[in-house]
């Protein structure tokens, strides 16, 4: 028993931003947001951070978690989001319980706020049985943060340990620079309104050899330098700045909340924000108590919610576009809809930051926020500033554009979360190899996506992915395999561990524990016939298929997720394109979807343009079209290539007497080429530029 508790340990696979930070012990070149809270688990061990979402078979339910509780005679108090329960690692106070062991609703993850420990609800029930057979009152927290540490950890952790101090001794405190330095650098951040005693408070220092602020994350029992983050600035133009972010360590060993540590016991208010500088911004203009999140509106790790349960109301205020409010409403059904009020974005509501900077009134903005639980019936009066930012934020609304198909751009307009889209295309077109690169683009925006492959196992899907992601074969350059792989190791992308037939029930349960823990933007299910293998066969195949595809419909509207389902189509002459009705089953899938996808292929041609995308359906704008694919081999993608790259290199290599190298003087050269091309080949039929129609 004891062994048990002693080697299992449990750690969130890591979250990462956007691979535009590769992942050198540059500070730079590292992305992650800290804190100077003491919010994160401190623990005395470290697993290698994974990037598969392996979860239990059953997962545990809020009755299970307290059905045992009630039979080991353990009180509870029901909080938004975590039980509350005595702590069973420190002895009794003689004035009573302290209800200071928060067990998560969803997870059963428990923490410990008195001694930062922390585990999984198997860990917990272990203890408890462990103190029920030895008739224990309390056990000693060194139980489960006990975990020895191997030398290589040991060695990366003390690294870390050096790297932080040197940055933290070396930066400076704006009380220390000069007036005119210390309004430079605030005009650098666009934070002049920002006094240095809010700076002070917070204990926001400057690093003056990358010219970056610097935010302390302060944590543990011994509230002690566990981390720092460095923010650097750069002109975006139309006075608008971009910003860059680093942390050390990285952002796998983050999880804090910037501010926490100023917040007081019986603070029951609070406003949460998706960056330090607004957090600064909302604590001076309000005096309220205000706290960032560690990556902004892209996630909010479960593991801060038991930080967040003493407030009893919590005003969202991310930011001021659509992505933040589209975050905000998922964040509050994590931290519990009835506490929770959105800051609605919009053109008088900008994000804190901005506010402060133009004047206006932060408290009356806050006061403003809409309640995020509503009743099942609205008027137009209510949705009329939801319809005001939609026709404001025409682009955003649209969804994450693609940086690698414009074509898809053209047609779809974007990714959006809550749909769901259908994916087809003929056996052995290359549909996984195409979908993946499609999600892969996504991921490396930012979207976080899980996939369930269940044709192919996730080894050889990453394969496909990794040369997707360096558009090369990994095979004939070895040397430069370790460093695309740590490039690739920081996207959001997690897998399933399934493989082969599986029950939708499973696969419904995992995908619902995945967008909880990692905020999940975008399934994809690799493919629909393997949900079928395991469901009663004594009913009919087509209902099976539409109770399945509804399940999926219903997971992405509530979930707020995009779910990709490929399915296969029906047998058809190899001579005939695919039509919508050529999907497998009966017409359900077509209908519940927001987009169909098909991959055309002709497979009596061998020349390029063989294949082709076409979108049959798409309920955002009734825009439905037809676009040619080019398969590369050498780096398993579809995405056209850089345009003239080739073509360029061809006329450098044998430059005409008297031709211009710019083109200039040789368009006649070149047409006589382009005649000269077209006489030798034609048999080979022209591709067809994209076409676009409007759909009824």
């Amino acid at each position: 028993m004891w062994r048990r508790l002693l080697l299992r340990a449990t750690t969130c696979p890591s979250q990462v931003g956007p691979p535009i930070f590769a992942s050198q012990r540059d500070p730079s070149s590292l992305f992650a947001r800290p804190a100077r809270a003491c919010c994160g688990p401190v623990r005395a061990y470290k697993k290698d951070a994974k990037s598969t979402a392996d979860f239990p078979i059953s997962p545990i339910t809020v009755t299970d978690i307290k059905q045992y509780l009630r039979s080991k005679e353990v009180p509870f108090h029901d909080g938004f989001s975590c039980l509350h329960v005595p702590t069973i690692f420190t002895d009794a106070a003689p004035g009573g319980e302290r209800f200071s062991l928060f067990v998560d609703k969803t997870t059963g993850q428990f923490l410990c706020m008195d001694t930062q420990v922390e585990g999984s609800w198997e860990d917990l029930q272990d203890c408890l049985e462990v103190m029920q057979k030895e008739e224990r009152d309390f056990l000693s927290p060194h139980v489960l943060l006990g975990y020895p540490e191997s030398a290589e950890e040991q060695d990366q952790r003390e690294r870390e340990l050096r790297e932080i101090q040197g940055i933290w001794s070396s930066s400076v405190a704006f009380s220390d620079l000069t007036e005119d330095e210390a309004q430079l650098v605030k005009a650098m951040f666009q934070i002049t309104k920002i006094s240095n005693a809010t700076l002070k408070k917070f204990g926001v220092r400057f690093f003056k050899p990358t010219k970056s602020l610097v935010f302390p994350w302060f944590g543990g029992p011994d509230s002690s330098l566990k981390g720092v983050k460095l923010l650097s600035a750069q002109s975006a133009g139309s006075d608008k700045v971009s910003y860059n972010e680093a942390t050390v360590p990285k952002l796998s060993s983050y999880n804090n909340l910037f501010g926490l540590s100023l917040v007081g016991r019986m603070d029951s208010d609070v406003v949460l924000t998706g960056g330090e500088l607004d957090t600064l911004s909302v604590s001076q203009a309000t005096g309220l108590a205000s706290v960032a999140l560690p990556r902004g509106a892209s996630c909010l790790p479960p593991a801060l919610l038991p930080y967040l349960e003493q407030f009893k109301r919590v005003t969202l205020w991310l930011g001021g576009d659509m992505r933040s409010w589209e975050a905000s409403k998922i964040f509050s059904r994590k931290l519990g809809l009835r506490r929770c009020s959105l800051v609605r974005p919009g053109e008088y509501r900008p994000c804190p930051g901005e506010a402060l900077a133009q004047g206006k009134n932060l408290s009356r903005i806050i006061k403003a926020s809409i309640p995020a639980a509503h009743k099942s019936i609205v008027s137009f009066k209510q949705l009329r500033d939801d319809v005001y930012g939609e026709l404001v934020n025409t682009e955003q609304v649209a969804g994450v554009k693609w940086a690698r198909f414009p074509d898809l751009n053209r047609i779809l307009k974007g990714h959006r979360k809550g749909e769901l889209t259908v994916f087809t295309g003929p056996t052995g077109s290359g549909k996984t190899t195409f979908i993946s690169e499609v999600a892969l683009d996504l991921c490396m925006q930012g979207v976080n996506t899980l996939w369930g492959s269940f044709e192919i196992n996730n080894v050889r899907l990453a394969k496909i992915m990794l040369t997707q992601f360096a558009l090369q074969r990994l095979e004939e350059n070895l040397e430069q395999y370790d460093f695309w792989a740590d490039q690739f190791e920081e996207l959001p992308l997690y897998f399933m561990t399934f493989h082969g037939q599986q029950n939708i029930k499973s696969v419904l349960d995992t995908m619902q524990h995945a967008v909880y823990l990692y905020d999940i933007n975008h399934v994809v299910i690799d493919n629909l016939q393997f949900m079928m293998g395991q469901e009663n066969l004594s009913i009919d195949k087509f209902a099976v298929q539409d109770h399945i595809i509804a399940a999926f419909r219903k997971f992405a509207t509530n979930s707020s997720c995009h779910v990709t389902l490929i399915i296969h189509p029906r047998k058809e002459e190899d001579d005939r394109e695919l039509q919508t009705a050529s999907i497998f089953g009966s017409a359900k899938a077509s209908q519940e979807a927001d987009n169909v996808l098909i991959l055309q292929e002709k497979k009596l041609v061998t020349c390029p343009g063989r294949r082709a995308l076409q979108v049959t359906k798409n309920r955002f704008d009734g825009d439905v079209g037809i676009f040619p694919l080019d398969f590369l081999k050498s780096s398993l993608t579809f995405s056209p290539p850089i345009k003239g790259k080739h073509k360029l290199r061809k006329v450098a290599a044998k430059p005409e007497e008297g031709e211009d190298e710019q083109g200039g003087e040789a368009s006649p050269k070149k047409e006589v080429v382009k005649r000269e091309k077209s006489a030798k080949k034609p048999s080979q039929p022209a591709k067809n530029p994209p076409t676009e129609e409007k759909g009824n």
